[in-house]
């Protein structure tokens, strides 16, 4: 009976071969010169290596796949490292972008980006998560990460803030479909009777520009990819749309720490 060549055993014999690929834990990667094999043993392991993936090619997709999960968990234990040193920072906010109990036991913290078709998405769902969970503390961090109309739509939310309309702002602009204007976004600011110029000179002053510049760092910092992204407490980093299972499942991850 033949004998499966393993993954394992070929990512071996290529590390031993010095093509580069790591050997097995626990094991000094020795260079492939004349002190280790001779010509004749090195053309005998190429062959195995050479039958054993014809005869199986299913154990170099095995070693690839590997390899990447091992890259995803490495990310993952880097990413969840800076939430836990960065956790200061990302779990405050204005008041005005926090929702739910101020005082809840469990921080959930989203980056979202106002044109992002999936943050809109989520939107409803949030709010059915914070009805249903009254230990939840929601920050949100809104980040321009889709060119120019982001920013614009991001730069009037929280100019409104100054005015006391942050999520009335956010809300409005989240829900339309058309592409927006500096003279729209006035438009929708007579309409919630706020003071447009005002939110006009609010939107490029320092103080809206430092709460981006804040919000895209500490986005930086954990390795965000793109919104939403949600920080279920020290416990998960979750990227893109959620189910509400999804969501119930990471909150009790939360919860146990």
């Amino acid at each position: 009976m033949k004998k499966r060549v393993s993954s394992a055993s070929l990512a071996l014999i290529v590390g031993l071969l010095g093509w580069g690929l790591p050997s097995l834990k626990g094991h000094q990667a020795y260079a492939a010169d004349s002190t280790v094999f001779n010509a004749g043993q090195r053309a005998a392991i190429v062959d195995i290596v050479r039958q054993a993936l014809k005869t199986d090619p299913t154990i170099l997709s095995d070693a690839i796949q590997a390899l990447r999960q091992q890259a995803v968990t490495k990310q993952e234990a880097q990413g969840l490292a800076a939430v836990k040193a960065n956790w200061a920072a990302l779990s405050t906010a204005p008041a005005y972008a926090v929702r739910g109990n101020v005082k809840g036991a469990v921080t959930l913290v989203e980056f979202l980006d106002p044109r992002c078709t999936y943050c809109r998405h989520m939107g409803p769902l949030v709010d059915e998560l914070l009805k249903h969970h009254h230990d939840v503390k929601l920050v949100e961090k809104v980040i321009p990460v889709l060119g120019e109309a982001s920013e614009l739509d991001s730069r009037a939310i929280y100019a409104a803030a100054f005015q006391g309309h942050y999520d009335e702002m956010r809300r409005q602009l989240m829900n339309e479909t058309t592409k927006p204007t500096l003279a729209h976004i006035k438009d929708v600011a007579l309409a919630m009777k706020l003071d447009a110029t005002q939110l006009e000179k609010d939107m490029y002053g320092p103080a809206v520009t430092a709460l981006l510049t804040a919000n895209i760092a500490q986005a930086q910092a954990v390795g965000v990819q793109g919104t939403p992204t949600f920080l279920f407490g020290k416990a998960m980093i979750a990227p893109g749309a959620l189910d509400m299972e999804q969501m119930e499942k990471f909150l009790d991850l939360a919860r146990k720490g």
